[in-house]
């Protein structure tokens, strides 16, 4: 069933063919700012050459574009567009929209559960 509900998830993505890594690099660049490709690739656990392709993806759909790093003139930072973060928003809302409606339909008490186990990860993870 988890994994259903995961590819269910990630289902409820924008369309096109951009694929998994793509998408999720836009929305890391969306949120967190620019990153290297090196640091894509270490984040994502992909291969350079594997996030080379994602990241062209993204530019060539006009969503990403490489940027000269303001720290280090040598390197090169991958930033969304403005039209790149707009659609990583639109994602972002529609999953999360998805998301609401499946807890909406959970019984208080079921909701309750989830609550806590979140509560729980949440001190997990930042401890």
């Amino acid at each position: 069933m988890a994994s259903t509900a995961g590819s269910r998830f990630r289902s409820e993505r924008i369309e096109g063919d951009l694929g998994e890594v793509a998408l999720s690099v836009l929305a890391r660049i969306e949120k967190y700012g620019p990153h290297t490709l090196t640091a894509l690739s270490q984040y994502h656990r992909v291969t350079p050459p594997s996030m080379s392709q994602a990241v062209n993806r993204l530019t060539g759909a006009g969503l990403a574009e490489r940027v000269p790093d303001p720290d280090d003139g040598r390197r090169v930072l991958i930033a969304a567009t403005a039209e790149g973060a707009r659609v990583s928003r639109e994602a972002r809302a529609r999953r999360n929209a998805w998301l609401q409606a499946c807890l909406d339909d959970l019984p208080e008490s079921d909701r309750k559960v989830l609550a806590r186990a979140a509560e729980l990860l949440t001190a997990m993870a930042d401890s």
